[in-house]
Parts: C-alpha cells; sequence; structure tokens
C-alpha cells in the first residue's frame, strides 16, 4: 500500500472514494488514440495519465487504491502527488461528486 504523503496532499482534499459525476463518462477513442471524457455540452480529449485516473473513479475504489493500480501500471512508486493534484483540479472543474 502506498504510505501517506501528507506534505503533497491539498488540505482539503477528501480522502475518499472519488466519483465521476453523473453527466460526466470517460471513453477510449481508438480513432484518436485518447481518453475523453464527455457530457452533453462538451468532451474534452485526456492526456494518456488523466484518463486512466478518471476511468478509475467510479466510487468503488479508495484514493490509495487507485494510486496503487496507477503506480502498477506505470511502474513507478512516485505518482500520489500528481494524483492528488489532478483530484483536486478535477473536482474543481466539477467533474467529480
Amino acid at each position: 500500500m502506498t504510505p501517506p504523503l501528507l506534505d503533497s496532499i491539498p488540505s482539503d482534499l477528501p480522502r475518499s472514494r472519488p466519483l465521476l459525476r453523473s453527466t460526466f463518462h470517460v471513453q477510449w477513442d481508438g480513432t484518436q488514440g485518447a481518453f475523453l471524457l464527455r457530457s452533453p455540452t462538451e468532451t474534452i480529449k485526456l492526456n494518456p495519465s488523466a484518463g486512466e485516473i478518471l476511468s478509475r473513479c467510479d466510487g468503488t475504489r479508495e484514493l490509495d487504491e487507485i494510486i496503487d493500480e496507477l503506480e502498477d501500471l506505470f511502474s513507478t512508486s512516485a505518482v500520489a502527488a500528481d494524483v492528488y493534484r489532478f483530484i483536486d483540479h478535477a473536482r474543481q472543474r466539477g467533474w467529480l461528486d
């Protein structure tokens, strides 16, 4: 399990089970070779990391579980701070509940 990186976690970020808002869904687009974040009013092309993070925000995984999965996927142990920052950004953008 990932050790907590308390200095890198935004203080207002709840440690929870991130959940994509019901108006959004993440979709892999093979034509573009990218994840897309879709809503009724917009489509956002995501970078690979953002797509992997948001595709796991289904409300069933703890944030630390998502980090563990991404560390395995990317064969690194240095993603926690970036994931915390991105989750904070996604919440500010209204993508997550």
